[in-house]
């Protein structure tokens, strides 16, 4: 699903127009990003957690000619599964009818 489809699922379930859904979803993307930025964390109950993790520099490999190369220490955003939503990936969905 991409963001066209998302916006068009989102409006479909809310019962709103896609103009609308997609301010909706651009503001949780900003508001989320915004956060993570000032070092926060978001937790949605039942969906989850959007939080950051600081990586260590490192050591890395070019895969194409092998060499070597060093890889600087960043601030990498992170999202961990609520239950909820874990429950609900791990269920079948329902059949729908024949008509």
């Amino acid at each position: 699903m991409n963001r066209s489809e998302l916006v068009d699922a989102m409006a479909a379930k809310a019962g709103t127009t896609k103009v609308a859904a997609d301010a909706a979803l651009k503001a949780f993307i900003e508001t989320v990003g915004e956060e993570l930025q000032k070092g926060g964390k978001v937790q949605l109950v039942g969906f989850g957690t959007f939080e950051t993790t600081k990586r260590a520099a490192r050591k890395g490999r070019n895969p194409q000619t092998g060499a070597e190369t060093k890889i600087a220490a960043c601030t990498a955003p992170k999202f961990k599964a609520g239950k909820a939503l874990k429950d609900k990936v791990n269920t079948k969905p329902a059949k729908k009818g024949k008509k």
